[in-house]
């Protein structure tokens, strides 16, 4: 079951102008346009289906839920869950 603030490995399912959908270990995901990497820095390229991503959860209350593949939302996660940086 996915909940806040665990990380995952998650690979690109679908991409769209506004986000991308995954899969993690058969739960799907969504991860909006501004929470990948490539919203940020033009040195990293734009997501692709089969790519492989390292998530956090932000929202489990959400169909689907809402992850961020960004290194600060991670960081913070595990902040949250007491594992420091």
């Amino acid at each position: 079951m996915i909940s806040n603030e665990q990380e995952f490995d998650a690979v690109v399912t679908g991409v769209s102008m506004v986000g991308v959908m995954v899969e993690i270990d058969g739960e799907k995901g969504f991860i909006d346009q501004t929470k990948h990497p490539s919203w940020w820095s033009t040195d990293v390229a734009p997501p692709q289906v089969g790519d492989l991503l390292h998530v956090v959860v932000l929202d489990d209350s959400r169909t689907p839920p809402r992850l961020s593949a960004l290194t600060k939302d991670i960081e913070i996660a595990r902040q949250i869950r007491g594992q420091g940086s």
